[in-house]
C-alpha cells in the first residue's frame, strides 16, 4: 500500500489552533482529508492585493499546483506570478493572461479564486464554474441582486461548490463564541442587534484625468461597467464609485451582516429600509455615502447597520463590529475580540483574535496582510476543499453569500429611493415596486450581457 501524502504541513496543522475548528467542519472525514493524495489545480483572476493574499492562504493549507494567473495589470501578473513560483511547492511560474475567457477555456482548473471588482464578479464566476471549477468568490458576490441569483442559479445547476469570501464563519474566535456564547443561549431571548464601521475608508481624492499607461488595459478592467475618463489606476479605490462597487455597506455591512446571520440562523430579511448620503466628505470625486443608516428587519428582530467615515466611533475597542442583544446579556463581535456581558451578576467572557505568526511565519513577510484574518481565510480554505470532496456545501456557502450581498444592495437601492423595499426570491421583484424591481438589474456596457438574460 502506497502512503498518503500529506497536502497540508503536518507539523502546523496539528499544532494549528484552526486545525480542529477544520476538522470539526468537515466532521469523521477530517483526518482523511489531511492525508488526502489530491492535488489541486487552481487559477486567480485578480492578482492584486487581496487576490494574492487568498491565493497564498491556500498555498499554506493544501497541496496545489497554481496554473494560472490572471489580470489586465502586466504589472500585477508579473508581480504575482513571481511570489507564487517562490510559494509553491513546484517553484514554476503560472500560465499568465490578460483576458479570463482564454485562461477558462483551457479547462484544466478544479479552484479558481476571483478577486477582482465587484462589476466582474457575476461574469467570471458563471464562466468559472461553466469551465468546470469550483470557487472562492469574495464578497460581495454581485453588483446587483440578479447577477447574484444569476450566479446561485448556475452553482446549483451543475453542481458547483462556491465558498464566498465571508470569512468571519471560519474566524477561531468567532467561531468559538457562537458554540460558547450563541448557541449555549447564555443570551437568553436575542431581540435587537447593531452593527457599525466607523473606519475613514472612504476615498477623499479629486485626481485629474490622465493617460492610461501602457501596462494597464483600462478598457477591459471595466468591462461590462461604464466607461469613466481615467484618472490613475483604480486598484483599492474603485470602491469609491458605485459603477464598480456598492460603497461601505456593500464592502463593510455585507461581512457584520452576514456574521449575525451565521450566528442567530438567519434568512432574508422581511424588509430593508436605509437612510444616508454624503453629509460630511464632499470635497471628493467619489460619490458612495460617507454616512448610512439601514434597517434589516426579521421576526422580532431588527438589525441595525451604521457606518461614518468621519468622526470618532461609538465603542472605541469595536469600530468595525456587531452587537447582539439578549434579555440575559451582550455579545460584542468583531474580526479582533469578542466579549460577552451578562446583565446583572455573572462573569465577562471575553477572547481575543487567533494570530499564527510562528506556525506560518511567511505570513510576516506578505506586503498588506491582515495578520488577523490570515486564520480565518486558511480555515475558509480548508472548509471549501472539505465541501468539494464531500460533496456538501462550505460554510459560506453561495446562498448565504447572495442574500448577505443582495440585502446590502438592497439598503443602498432603498436609501437612494427613500423607502423600504421587500425583497420576494421567488418571483425575484420587489414586492409592489415596479420601479424599484428594474434597479434589480444594472445596465451592462456593450457587448457585455447581462448573464441574467440568459440563465433566470
Amino acid at each position: 500500500m502506497e502512503p498518503k501524502h500529506f497536502y497540508i504541513n503536518r507539523r502546523k496543522f496539528l499544532t494549528s489552533s484552526v486545525a480542529a475548528l477544520a476538522l470539526s467542519s468537515f466532521g469523521a472525514y477530517g483526518l482523511e482529508l489531511a492525508y488526502s493524495q489530491k492535488k489541486w489545480r487552481v487559477g486567480l483572476i485578480g492578482c492584486g492585493w487581496y487576490g494574492k493574499s487568498d491565493l497564498f492562504k491556500l498555498i499554506q493549507v493544501a497541496q496545489v499546483e497554481v496554473v494560472s494567473l490572471c489580470d489586465v495589470d502586466q504589472k500585477h501578473l508579473e508581480e504575482a506570478a513571481s511570489l507564487v513560483a517562490q510559494r509553491q511547492q513546484s517553484g514554476k511560474k503560472p500560465r499568465l493572461y490578460r483576458d479570463y475567457r482564454k485562461m477558462l477555456a483551457e479547462k484544466d482548473l478544479d479552484i479558481v479564486l476571483i478577486g477582482s471588482p465587484d462589476h466582474w464578479h457575476a461574469l467570471q464566476a458563471i464562466e468559472a464554474m461553466e469551465s468546470g471549477a469550483h470557487l472562492y468568490l469574495q464578497k460581495p458576490i454581485s453588483l446587483d441582486v440578479l447577477e447574484g441569483e444569476a450566479i446561485l442559479a448556475t452553482a446549483r445547476k451543475l453542481g458547483k461548490k462556491v465558498q464566498v469570501g465571508t470569512q468571519r464563519r471560519s474566524t477561531p474566535h468567532l467561531v468559538e463564541g457562537k458554540k460558547n456564547i450563541i448557541d449555549a443561549g447564555l443570551l437568553g431571548n436575542i431581540s435587537h442587534v447593531e452593527m457599525c464601521c466607523y473606519y475613514h475608508m472612504r476615498w477623499n481624492a479629486n485626481p485629474p484625468v490622465q493617460q492610461v499607461p501602457d501596462h494597464f488595459d483600462y478598457d477591459f478592467w471595466s468591462g461590462p461597467a461604464p466607461l469613466r475618463p481615467y484618472i490613475g489606476l483604480p486598484h483599492r479605490s474603485w470602491r469609491a464609485f458605485m459603477e464598480y462597487g456598492n460603497g461601505i455597506v456593500g464592502d463593510m455591512c455585507v461581512h457584520m451582516l452576514d456574521a449575525v446571520r451565521w450566528m442567530l440562523g438567519l434568512g432574508w430579511p422581511k424588509k430593508v429600509s436605509s437612510t444616508g448620503g454624503i453629509y460630511v466628505q464632499k470635497d471628493s470625486i467619489a460619490i458612495t455615502s460617507d454616512t448610512q443608516t439601514a434597517v434589516f428587519e426579521f421576526d422580532e428582530l431588527n438589525c441595525i447597520w451604521q457606518h461614518r467615515s468621519w468622526g470618532t466611533p461609538t465603542d472605541p475597542e469595536y469600530p468595525w463590529a456587531f452587537f447582539i442583544y439578549g434579555d440575559k446579556g451582550t455579545f460584542k463581535g468583531s474580526v479582533h475580540q469578542y466579549e460577552f456581558i451578562p446583565n446583572g451578576e455573572g462573569k465577562t467572557i471575553k477572547k481575543d483574535v487567533v494570530y499564527e505568526r510562528e506556525k506560518y511565519p511567511e505570513d510576516l513577510k506578505e506586503d498588506g496582510i491582515e495578520l488577523h484574518t490570515a486564520p480565518a481565510t486558511r480555515a475558509h480554505m480548508l472548509d471549501l476543499l472539505g465541501a468539494i470532496e464531500q460533496d456538501g456545501l462550505p460554510v459560506a456557502d453561495v446562498e448565504q453569500g447572495h442574500i448577505s450581498t443582495a440585502s446590502c444592495i438592497m439598503a443602498n437601492l432603498s436609501m437612494g429611493l427613500e423607502r423600504p423595499l421587500v425583497y420576494d426570491p421567488q418571483q425575484r421583484i420587489i414586492v409592489d415596486d415596479n420601479q424599484a424591481t428594474e434597479l434589480l438589474k444594472k445596465q451592462y456596457r456593450g457587448p457585455w450581457q447581462h448573464p441574467s438574460e440568459s440563465i433566470l
